[in-house]
């Protein structure tokens, strides 16, 4: 069964840290690009950041720029999201995305997400 599970998520003060993990299990990850996206309460889902199968990054939100960074672990299944100097509107769902091909088929796969919340 393919599952992506979100782990690390939880309150914290502004101008804290987080790490967030995700961690396949069901398929290979290593052969997937892994993305990180966020939903806020009535707002659309948010593309954050996103890193290829050989471990290039992309940043695709100007928001966050700076502040987090995304790795992987290919041998632990495992793709992480550093948050730091974290905001208050940093404050949503964290949610992780395994997009890749299976044959011919793009396939997406998606966790159930992380709350995260900043506040004081």
């Amino acid at each position: 069964q393919v599952r992506l599970v979100e782990s690390g998520g939880g309150l914290v003060q502004p101008g804290g840290s987080l790490r967030l993990s995700c961690t396949a299990s069901g398929f290979t990850l290593s052969s997937y690009r892994m993305n990180w996206y966020r939903q806020a309460p009535g707002k659309e889902r948010e593309l954050l950041l996103g890193i290829t199968n050989a471990g290039g990054s992309t940043n695709y939100a100007d928001s966050v720029k700076g502040r987090f960074t995304i790795s992987r672990d290919n041998a632990k299944n495992t793709v992480y999201l550093q948050m730091n100097s974290l905001k208050p509107e940093d404050t949503a769902v964290y949610v992780c995305n395994a997009e890749g091909w299976v044959g011919t088929d793009l396939v997406n796969y998606w966790g159930q997400g992380t709350q995260v919340t900043v506040s004081s």
